[in-house]
């Protein structure tokens, strides 16, 4: 699997609206913040989305995306607009937004800063720019159009994945073991055992330190759209492989498996399918 660059679609985006863009999603990054921060280790009301499965939404979540729709929509207004808390706007339209206001709702909740605001720019589907902001350590990451980077207080670093190939020296990240079946987590343990070490919880941070180079695989299911969009760019530009446990591009929600390489991509994928 490679990265889908936009000169490889029906409709390449030049260079000028690829410049707007990355300006654009940057300046949602300073939008997030205002709107979430404000929230952030305060008492909050929280409603269950899940059932009996504690799937938690706020005020925080609702503000931040609403924020976020707002300045989209102004900025461009004939995009479409999807994310985690509201109804899409525009679904067929060819440049779509896609949002997930806070990532890791629950680590929200804790007063712990490993959630997120992920924002992802797709053209037919394909998510060509995405953004991970974290407002209370004071990064983010960007990645697309070939390129992928950490923002911060020290300036712009160009990202690149580990060299890492085999599973038995690799690190595995996973959010929660809760999140798998009782069949996908047979698959994700074996292959955790092939592996140096296995940790849990982070949320999206992990696919950054992945793209970063510090994590070698990152192993999830039962996630939306809105979780993964941001982040197949970021990984990819950085050199990494990112797709469901089938080996399938990521252009929905469910499982994914992404590593630093496409060797490690292979040996991941064929531990987790009993290959």
């Amino acid at each position: 699997m490679r990265f889908i660059y936009s000169s490889d679609l029906a409709y390449p985006l030049d260079v000028k609206l690829q410049q707007e863009l990355r300006s654009f999603i940057s300046e949602l990054v300073v939008v997030a913040a205002t709107h979430a921060v404000p929230y952030f280790r305060t008492g909050l009301t929280v409603d269950n989305k899940g059932g009996a499965r504690f799937d938690p939404v706020t005020v925080a979540d609702r503000d931040t995306e609403d924020a976020l729709r707002a300045a989209i929509a102004q900025r461009f207004p004939d995009h479409g607009i999807s994310g985690e808390e509201r109804t899409p706007v525009n679904p067929t339209a060819q440049f779509q937004w896609v949002l997930d206001p806070i990532d890791g709702t629950k680590a929200f909740l804790c007063g712990l800063p490993t959630w997120s605001t992920l924002i992802a720019f797709c053209e037919c589907g394909v998510p060509v720019l995405g953004i991970m902001s974290q407002p209370i350590v004071g990064e983010y990451f960007i990645g697309g159009f070939g390129t992928s980077q950490q923002v911060n207080a020290a300036g712009r670093k160009n990202l690149r994945t580990s060299r890492t190939s085999l599973v038995r020296d690799a690190s595995v990240f996973a959010t929660s073991p809760t999140m798998f079946s009782s069949s996908e987590l047979l698959q994700f343990e074996n292959l955790a055992r092939g592996s140096r070490l296995t940790r849990f919880g982070v949320d999206s941070y992990a696919y950054c330190m992945l793209a970063a180079g510090f994590i070698d695989i990152v192993a999830e299911a039962d996630l939306g759209f809105y979780d993964l969009a941001a982040l197949v760019p970021i990984i990819e530009c950085a050199g990494g492989v990112i797709s469901d446990w089938n080996g399938a591009s990521v252009r929905g929600g469910g499982t994914v498996l992404a590593a630093s390489n496409a060797d490690l991509h292979k040996a991941a994928l064929g531990l987790i399918n009993g290959v």
